[in-house]
């Protein structure tokens, strides 16, 4: 029998390489089920039932009802996570041309007027002096004077 190992020669260490990432890809679990997975493992449930012994529809629609628990459950986390981020602009926001204190970690608090308001990835940074702070940094707020 001819195996994808046995066409590897030690002359073609290209083919072996490919081979290795082939394999290992091929190992490597899927780790989010959809609604297609789930539909697939109905009908593969379907199929190799006892046939003296079938399950009932209400077993399945109790299925069907975790799993859309389940993704409508992960959904709302994705729409909070944007809400959250989307809040913490608007807060960044309403600190413009405000007088802060900020103190980051251990540090001396810092106070000085927020002159900017600066994305670092998913989180909004206030700049003052020129320096960028978390907005969980601040610990007083005044009106500019």
């Amino acid at each position: 029998m001819i195996t994808p190992a046995s066409l590897l020669t030690p002359n073609n260490p290209a083919a072996s390489a490919a081979a290795a990432a082939a394999s290992t890809q091929s190992r490597i679990p899927t780790r989010i089920l959809n609604q297609d997975d789930f539909l697939k493992l109905v009908v593969v449930q379907l199929a190799n039932q006892d046939p003296t012994k079938p399950q009932t529809d209400t077993e399945f629609i109790g299925q069907m009802t975790q799993f859309t628990t389940l993704e409508q459950t992960k959904n709302m986390t994705t729409d909070i996570s944007q809400m959250r981020a989307q809040q913490q602009i608007l807060q960044g926001m309403s600190l413009l041309n405000r007088e802060v204190e900020v103190q980051s970690g251990k540090s001396d608090p810092v106070t000085g007027v927020v002159t900017d308001l600066v994305m670092d990835g998913d989180s909004p940074k206030l700049l003052i002096g020129g320096k960028p702070y978390d907005l969980s940094d601040v610990r007083n707020v005044r009106q500019a004077s």
